[in-house]
């Protein structure tokens, strides 16, 4: 793995490059909220073996927090400028989005990069349902209130019920140890992902012409498979698999969702896939 600083839309943007050669194609990861590269350490697993990676810290956060001014809020249009850029530069040929790192990247799609073939949008729908209102709602509360131990757990008692224990602690800690422009981030981010449903974002999605696959875990209550669908009304070439026993973390919950995760990743983006006795279980995709 090789480590780099890019000046990016205006910030210093943090990167992890995973590099085979010039023969393999390249992903580009989007990580979701305040997430930094580690939360894709299982998806490199089975990624690596077949494609150049590019992961990155956004401005605010993991490694790049250092390299910026702190306090000055990252905008959605920034983040687009900010993949835009790394797509640019890297002449990445899929991206591969968790949660809502996928209004960035769709928003990134809609803008036509040339060397973009397909793209895989995971945990992530077009509308906020009751269930994902709530938790926005009690982030709010207590990010106003500075609760950070309700803000450390809140995660970890809804979209991450399903994540093993030692992913809970990391969390905990990560959310209760953020520095006063992160929450700030935070604030603005739900802020904007409220306006999720408004014209400015999901009509967007519209002009992706290329193949996006949307990955969503049966059990996720907060980005369900039947909201994902939505997508179809938007994207002219959707494709839909639901990650069986999963919930919104997918790969980094149990071994079969990994494995569910690895098979769909790896047919859609032309990896070869392993033959094994859970392919046989695996969903097709649709």
């Amino acid at each position: 793995m090789e480590t780099k600083i890019f000046e990016m839309a205006g910030f210093n943007v943090y990167t992890e490059m995973y590099w085979r050669g010039e023969h393999a194609k390249t992903v580009l990861l989007i990580n979701g909220a305040l997430s930094t590269t580690g939360a894709f350490g299982q998806t490199v697993k089975y990624l690596e073996p077949y494609f150049n990676l590019i992961l990155f810290d956004l401005p605010f956060a993991g490694k790049s927090r250092e390299h910026n001014v702190p306090g000055r809020v990252v905008t959605k249009e920034d983040e687009v400028r900010i993949i835009l850029g790394l797509i640019e530069h890297f002449q990445v040929n899929s991206l591969l989005s968790v949660s809502w790192g996928g209004v960035s990247a769709m928003l990134a799609l809609s803008e036509s990069p040339a060397s973009v073939e397909r793209a895989i949008i995971s945990s992530f729908s077009p509308v906020i349902n009751e269930a994902m209102r709530d938790y926005l709602d009690n982030g709010q509360a207590y990010l106003a209130a500075r609760d950070k131990r309700k803000i450390g757990s809140l995660l970890n008692d809804t979209v991450g019920k399903y994540l093993p224990r030692l992913f809970k602690l990391y969390n905990f800690k990560h959310l209760i140890s953020l520095a006063e422009h992160e929450y700030k981030q935070i604030e603005f981010h739900i802020a904007q992902v409220r306006e999720l449903s408004a014209k400015n974002y999901v009509e967007r999605f519209a002009q992706i012409k290329i193949p996006v696959l949307f990955v969503n875990g049966e059990r996720d209550e907060y980005t369900t498979a039947e909201d994902a669908r939505q997508f179809a009304r938007y994207v002219v070439n959707s494709h839909f698999v639901v990650v069986p026993g999963a919930g919104h973390f997918l790969d980094l919950e149990s071994k079969s969702a990994w494995l569910a995760s690895r098979e769909a990743a790896l047919s859609f983006l032309g990896g070869e896939v392993a033959v094994s006795e859970y392919t046989r279980l695996s969903p097709s995709l649709v």
